[in-house]
């Protein structure tokens, strides 16, 4: 019998969770073990999955889950350097040279494991079967309204938290910027789930949003017209042949552009179109200052969606489960695939 363990979240701020417990009882009705770990931060309760029939585990008991159950969790495992002996789903951040991720492929490879990432769970097109990209836009724009606002105020943004819902982040930022004329913004990638929620986000606070995507950016750069608005919204994720949209000189060339909201957030890539700054931003100090006259801040945290932790599970488990629903069989369509990613990865470790 296929077993899914549900582990639960240790890195700090992280909240959410990839399976419901609506979600947990359709795999256990389709004949599927389902275990999930008690958690002292999941956004969705421990008493719906043991409605749902699902057996319950320890926190952080995953290390000794049977070694046929495939673990599953969101964001990184802790960095300890043990053996990794089990099949995980997770976001690795492993396969575009990031080197935190070669860490994390030499633990798979020494202990027999197998990582299916995430990002990499795509169908015969190509495309991802599921992504937090719209609350991840939303809850990225927001951020960075807010790093404007504390600009305007002559500071630097502060710490950030989670909401409860949608609404109560739009009264919140609604508050910070009363009394200001609202800035301009322009968004790269517009089109996709992350643009999407970032215009949407904008257009919620009044901000007005220059739209591009693929047409817009196929000369390949440069884009002055980046410089020429208030914020930055990058929605695009770093890969071969990405432009750069902001050269290291936009630090000190004219410009407008004092926010870079790098919701993408995949700096110590090679293929990073953002060349100003060079390690993410956390919760408590979401503005990292790279000028300071003008000043220039790029905010770039790259657990977004945990922001808003129960809208954004909800909406990614439920693109999710349908591919959860095909673990019985792990040697073709989006698991095949998504195993053949990782062996070509760890390759030549």
């Amino acid at each position: 019998m296929t077993h899914l363990w549900v582990r639960a979240e240790q890195r700090p701020n992280e909240e959410r969770v990839g399976l419901t417990p609506e979600g947990a009882a359709a795999l256990i009705k389709a004949g599927i073990r389902v275990t999930v770990e008690e958690s002292s931060v999941r956004a969705i309760p421990i008493d719906g999955y043991k409605a749902a029939g699902c057996e319950i585990a320890a926190e952080n008991l995953w290390p000794q889950a049977p070694a046929d159950a495939i673990i599953f969790g969101l964001k990184e495992l802790p960095e300890d350097g043990t053996a990794l002996t089990h099949r995980h789903i997770m976001f690795g951040h492993a396969f575009k040279g990031q080197p935190a991720g070669q860490v994390l492929l030499k633990r798979f490879k020494a202990g027999g494991g197998t990582l299916y990432d995430l990002e990499y769970l795509v169908n015969e097109d190509g495309r991802r079967v599921a992504a937090f990209g719209y609350w991840a836009g939303y809850a990225g724009a927001a951020v960075a309204l807010k790093c404007w606002a504390a600009q305007q105020r002559g500071g630097i943004a502060g710490p950030v938290a989670k909401y409860p819902g949608k609404a109560a982040l739009l009264a919140d930022l609604a508050a910070e910027i009363k009394g200001m004329t609202p800035p301009t913004a322009i968004v790269i990638g517009a089109l996709g789930r992350v643009g999407t929620g970032a215009a949407d986000l904008c257009a919620a606070m009044g901000v007005a949003v220059t739209k591009w995507d693929q047409a817009e950016t196929a000369s390949g750069g440069p884009f002055p017209e980046v410089l020429q608005h208030d914020i930055f919204l990058n929605c695009i994720l770093a890969r071969p042949g990405c432009p750069v949209f902001v050269p290291a000189s936009a630090k000190t060339d004219a410009r407008k552009l004092t926010v870079i909201g790098d919701i993408a957030c995949d700096p110590t890539s090679d293929f990073s179109p953002i060349k100003v700054y060079d390690r993410v931003t956390e919760w408590d100090a979401p503005a990292l200052r790279v000028h300071d006259t003008p000043p220039l801040d790029v905010t770039a945290i790259d657990n977004l969606p945990s922001l808003l932790p129960v809208e954004s599970s909800e909406d990614y488990a439920a693109q999710l489960l349908p591919t959860l629903l095909a673990l019985g069989d792990l040697n073709s369509g989006v698991w095949g695939r998504a195993e053949a990613d990782y062996l070509r990865h760890s390759a030549g470790l």
